[in-house]
């Protein structure tokens, strides 16, 4: 089976730019090393991913320290669109 491809909106590198340096440098680490690999081969099962309910389309959240990343993902055309990033406070409100 390939590999999905992932595709950052506007608005999860918006998100990205408001972090803290510190804090941006740790999700950038994460990201490319952990979580983008773990995406492409896997995106919906592993144990920092839960899949949100009452949510349409189908989305998903991973956890990564208090951060949370959200993405739906396309199964036809194997693309992982990653929507948002929220510190934990905000994102479960």
């Amino acid at each position: 089976m390939s590999e999905s491809r992932i595709f950052e909106s506007a608005e999860f590198r918006r998100g990205l730019a408001r972090l803290a340096a510190p804090d941006a440098e740790f999700v950038r680490k994460k990201l490319l090393a952990h979580i983008y690999p773990q995406l492409r081969r896997e995106p919906f099962f592993g144990p920092s991913i839960k899949k949100l309910q009452g949510y349409r389309p189908t989305t998903w959240r991973y956890r990564i320290g208090r951060f949370r990343i959200f993405y739906i993902v396309d199964q036809e055309e194997r693309i992982v669109f990653m929507l948002t990033i929220d510190c934990r406070k905000d994102a479960c409100r």
